[in-house]
C-alpha cells in the first residue's frame, strides 16, 4: 500500500537540504511547493547580499513558509563571506573581550544582515565549552573554556540575533568542547565529569529562550553507552526535552557525517534522528543532490511503516520546524529582551517593531556584510599585545616579509576563506612581501633559503594553532633562533606569549582580526 499524501508531506516537511548553485534547481522548487520543510545554504550558493535575497524570494515564491538557514557564526565559520574573510571575528575573541553587551550588539548586526537577505534562522552560536585546548573542531568557535564566561555570551548572542528576527540555534548539544575528535569522521566521547560544565551554556540557552538547538554527533557515557547524542531518546528525549525543559526545535547536525551515517547510512540515520527525538534533518554539506533527499524519505517512510519511527513522532517534529518557519517568516517576529526557559521561554514578542536596515540593496546600506562596523570594534578589543623587545621594534616603518604557516583546517571551515596579515599589512605598508608554507613545505632548507633572502629587512610570522601542529611550532623556533627581533601573530588559540620581540594574540583568523593585527604592526589605522 503506497504512503499517504498526508504522511508524503510529513516526512518532507522534516528535511533541510542543501542544494548547488545560486539558484534553486528544478528538483527543489518542485519539492517546495509540495512541502519541503526548507533548506540550508552553503557557500556554494552565496555571491552577495543581492543575489541571496533574490535566491531567498525565489524559495518563497515556492512556499511563502520555507525554513531558510546557513551556518554564520562569523569568524572562521563563515558562510556569506567566504569570498573576503569575516568582517566579525569568531566567538573566542568575543568572549576575550567579555562585554556582553558588545557580543550581543554584534550578533544583532549579524541578524539584520540576515533578515535583509531573507535568511530566517542561523545555526549559532557554538554553545560548546572549549575545555580542551586541542580540539580539532571547535577551538576558536567557542566563547571560551570557562562554563560561567560561554554561558553569558550564549545569551548576549542569542539576544541579539532573535532581537533582528533570526531565529538562533545553540550547537552542538550536549558538548563538543571536551573533544578530541572531529564528529565529521569520528564519534567523539564526552567525559562523564564534564558533562555538567558542557551543560551549564544550553541550561542559558534555553533560559533565553533559543528557538532551536543543534545536537552534537557525540557519545555521552553518563546517559546512553551505545548511541551518539543525534541518534539517542535518552539524550534528546530524555535529556533535552524532559530534564532541561527545551520545548523549541531540535536540528540534527549534518547527518551525512561519517559519525552517524557510517552504521546506518544517510536515511537510515535521519529516521533514528527522528525516532529519538529530533525535529530536523540537516543534510546538503557533501550530499546535496534529489537522490538524496529521495533516499532520506525512503528510509522514513520504512520507519515509520515497520515501527521504528511512530507516525505521532513524525507529526510532532513537522509541526514544531512548522512552527518555526511560520516565526521566522511572519512581521514582528522578533523576541524582545530576555525570556523565561523551557515552553515560556519560547513565546514570540507578538508587539515587537520588526528590525530593518534602510537603503541598499537587501537592506544593507549598500555596504555589503558586516556594514555596521561593530566586528572591527570588537576585533581591535580581542588583540592582546605582549611586548617583550627594548627599544621597541613597534610600529614598523618599512615594508617588511610576512611568512604565514598555514594547516589543515577543519571541514566546517570553507578551504577557500582567506586568512592572514600579509594582505591587509600591504596596504598599510606597500610592498610588504610574503610567503606562505603549508605542512610540508617549511623545511630547514626552504627556512635558510627565506631568510638569506629578506636579510635587512622586518619580519613578521603568522602562526594558527601552533600549539596543536608540531610542524608549526618547529618552524617557529628555526625562524627565530635567526631572528629574534620577528613579530609573532598568533591567528588561533594561544599557547604561550614568550616568542618573538613582539607577541600579538587576535584569538581568531577572520578578516577583522588580520586587519587589527595590521593596524598595530604599522601603527596606523584602517580606513
Amino acid at each position: 500500500m503506497p504512503p499517504s499524501r498526508d504522511l508524503l508531506r510529513m516526512t518532507d516537511a522534516v528535511l533541510l537540504p542543501g542544494f548547488a548553485g545560486h539558484t534553486p534547481p528544478e528538483w527543489l522548487r518542485r519539492r517546495l511547493s509540495d512541502g519541503l520543510a526548507g533548506v540550508v545554504l552553503f557557500s556554494r550558493n552565496i555571491a552577495d547580499p543581492e543575489q541571496v535575497a533574490r535566491l531567498t524570494a525565489a524559495l518563497r515564491a515556492e512556499n511563502p513558509h520555507v525554513l531558510v538557514g546557513t551556518d554564520e557564526e562569523t569568524g572562521e565559520v563563515t558562510r556569506l563571506e567566504v569570498a573576503t574573510g569575516s568582517s566579525r571575528p569568531g566567538g573566542y575573541a568575543l568572549g576575550v573581550v567579555d562585554d556582553p553587551a558588545l557580543t550581543e550588539e554584534l550578533a544583532r548586526d549579524l541578524g539584520l544582515d540576515l533578515a535583509a537577505v531573507g535568511i530566517g534562522i542561523d545555526f549559532a552560536p557554538s554553545a560548546d565549552v572549549n575545555s580542551n585546548p586541542r580540539n580539532p573542531v571547535i577551538g576558536l568557535r567557542a566563547f571560551g573554556a570557562d562554563p560561567e564566561l560561554v554561558a553569558r555570551h550564549t545569551r548576549a548572542f542569542i539576544r541579539g540575533l532573535q532581537s533582528a528576527g533570526v531565529a538562533a540555534c545553540a550547537k552542538h548539544f550536549p558538548g563538543h568542547g571536551d573533544a578530541s575528535v572531529d564528529s565529521h569522521h569520528g564519534v567523539p566521547v564526552v567525559a562523564d565529569g564534564g558533562i555538567e560544565q558542557a551543560l551549564r551554556p544550553f541550561r542559558a540557552a534555553i533560559a533565553e529562550g533559543v528557538r532551536a538547538v543543534m545536537t552534537g554527533h557525540l557519545l555521552v557515557p553518563s546517559y546512553d553507552p551505545h548511541l551518539p547524542a543525534t541518534l539517542s531518546p535518552k539524550v534528546l528525549t530524555g535529556l533535552l526535552r524532559e530534564e532541561l525543559g527545551f520545548d523549541g526545535v531540535i536540528v540534527t547536525d549534518g547527518i551525512e557525517m561519517t559519525s552517524v551515517s557510517g552504521p546506518y547510512g544517510i536515511g537510515g540515520a535521519a529516521a533514528r534522528a527522528l525516532a529519538a527525538g529530533a525535529d530536523a534533518i540537516c543534510v546538503g554539506g557533501e550530499s546535496y543532490d534529489e537522490a538524496t533527499i529521495d533516499a532520506m524519505r525512503d528510509a522514513i517512510l520504512t520507519a515509520v511503516t515497520e515501527g521504528l519511527l511512530p507516525e505521532e513522532r513524525l507529526a510532532d517534529a513537522a509541526r514544531r520546524v512548522r512552527e518555526l518557519a511560520l516565526w521566522t517568516t511572519s512581521p514582528g517576529s522578533t523576541d524582545g529582551g530576555s525570556s523565561a526557559g523551557g515552553a515560556e521561554g519560547l513565546r514570540r514578542a507578538e508587539d515587537a517593531e520588526p528590525p530593518s536596515r534602510t537603503g541598499g540593496a537587501g537592506g544593507m546600506g549598500g555596504t555589503g556584510w558586516g556594514g555596521g562596523g561593530i566586528g572591527m570594534v570588537a576585533a581591535r578589543r580581542a588583540l592582546r599585545v605582549t611586548r617583550r623587545a627594548s627599544p621597541p621594534v613597534l610600529p614598523l616603518t618599512d615594508a617588511p616579509h610576512v611568512v604565514e604557516l598555514a594547516p589543515e583546517t577543519h571541514m566546517a571551515i570553507d578551504k577557500a576563506t582567506p586568512w592572514g596579515v600579509a594582505a591587509p599589512l600591504a596596504e598599510l605598508l606597500p610592498g610588504t612581501t610574503a610567503t606562505r608554507f603549508a605542512a610540508g613545505g617549511a623545511t630547514g632548507v626552504a627556512i635558510e633559503d627565506l631568510l638569506a633572502r629578506i636579510t635587512g629587512r622586518g619580519l613578521v610570522l603568522v602562526v594558527r594553532d601552533a600549539h596543536r601542529h608540531p610542524w608549526q611550532a618547529e618552524a617557529l623556533r628555526h625562524l627565530l633562533s635567526a631572528r629574534p627581533d620577528a613579530v609573532v601573530v598568533e591567528m588561533g588559540l594561544p599557547h604561550r606569549a614568550d616568542l618573538g620581540a613582539v607577541h600579538i594574540a587576535t584569538y581568531g583568523a577572520a578578516r577583522v582580526c588580520g586587519q587589527a593585527a595590521a593596524e598595530v604592526i604599522a601603527g596606523t589605522p584602517i580606513t
